[in-house]
């Protein structure tokens, strides 16, 4: 058991049974999240007999980082194991401008169910949903990287198939970490019945969904998991959450080369878009060993973006970063797997 896998009553019992008393659980809690603390042998308020007795009966990480991999662009993976030998990765994602801190990218899930055929993380397939806490750990070790000032959880995993935990992870990332609803994205493929019940609770996130097609029948292969779900199903489901929240839906599209990112795809996403409170972010795929899918070129690209420009959809261009550090979401537990 480790000190955020319990509720903080639940920690302040558990203190209590170690020789402290209940304010040392909340003074353990608060070094962590206000100072970075990782470790009970710097927290200098707790008493030495204490923080030994933590220590081994307390951890305050279960993940150990397995591998480490930086790009030059500053971009970080790390890949986290837990105690029974799942993995998933996190990355940190400095902004290019100097002085803000990073975006911090969690996974939800070990392995993904979902089955998008150019994405790594779902080649292994689903092995077991994360614990809020090992959800939580992932911010923790991502800070320890450097300053963070925006997350998305869109790393490994689909984040509505364990919504449960996302959402008390976030909770805690919310009230004791800092960081607002307007700075944590969760994205998904965007189940329209539990986007439903989801949206009248007012989540403190903002919400992404994945399309990558406006044709039914190429979105049916690209995202194996909605097959047979109408993509004016999805759609309505992200106007419902808009009228129920009053935060519009970004709309995100991997451009695959020759696939999806001619004109007429462009149309055609424009078209669905067409009245609806919504911007879309395109992200060029970025490869992965194996796959049989290319990157677009920067014109194709442009293009794509100009067309929806047109036809009045806002649309933003998300060229992956860190490629020298598999930063492709699933690159490097897939490398460390095989």
């Amino acid at each position: 058991m480790s000190l955020f896998a319990l509720a903080p009553d639940e920690a302040e019992r558990r203190v209590v049974e170690l020789g402290g008393k209940p304010f040392h659980a909340r003074v353990a809690r608060r070094e962590v999240f206000e100072r970075g603390v990782l470790d009970y042998a710097e927290m200098t308020g707790l008493p030495a007999s204490l923080r030994a007795k933590l220590a081994a009966d307390l951890p305050i990480l279960t993940a150990e980082v397995a591998a480490r991999s930086t790009a030059p662009d500053g971009t970080t993976k790390l890949l986290l194991r837990f105690p029974d030998g799942a993995a998933v990765e996190t990355v940190h994602i400095p902004s290019r401008h100097t002085g803000r801190g990073a975006t911090l990218c969690v996974s939800s899930q070990v392995g993904c169910a979902v089955g998008c055929p150019f994405c790594a993380s779902g080649r292994l397939g689903v092995q077991r949903n994360l614990a809020a806490h090992e959800i939580v750990e992932q911010f923790l070790l991502g800070r320890s990287v450097g300053p963070l000032s925006r997350s998305v959880v869109m790393g490994i995993g689909e984040p509505l198939l364990n919504y449960e935990a996302v959402r008390a992870a976030l909770g805690v990332v919310h009230d004791e970490l800092g960081l607002g609803a307007r700075k944590v994205t969760v994205s998904t493929v965007g189940f329209p019945e539990r986007l439903r019940a989801i949206a009248p609770t007012r989540p403190p996130f903002q919400l992404a969904i994945s399309l990558h097609s406006p044709d039914q029948e190429q979105r049916d292969v690209l995202v194996p998991a909605m097959a047979g779900t109408p993509i004016e199903d999805v759609l309505a489901a992200g106007d419902d959450w808009f009228a129920q929240t009053g935060r519009e839906i970004t709309y995100e599209v991997v451009l695959l080369g020759g696939e999806n990112d001619s004109p007429g795809h462009a149309a055609r996403l424009a078209e669905r878009l067409r009245g609806r409170r919504a911007g879309v972010n395109l992200i060029p795929y970025n490869p992965v060993a194996g796959d049989a899918y290319r990157r677009p070129s920067p014109d194709a690209v442009e293009r794509f973006r100009a067309a929806l420009a047109v036809a009045g959809v806002v649309a933003t261009v998300r060229w992956s970063r860190g490629l020298e550090a598999d930063a492709a979401c699933g690159q490097l537990r897939l490398r460390e797997r095989t």
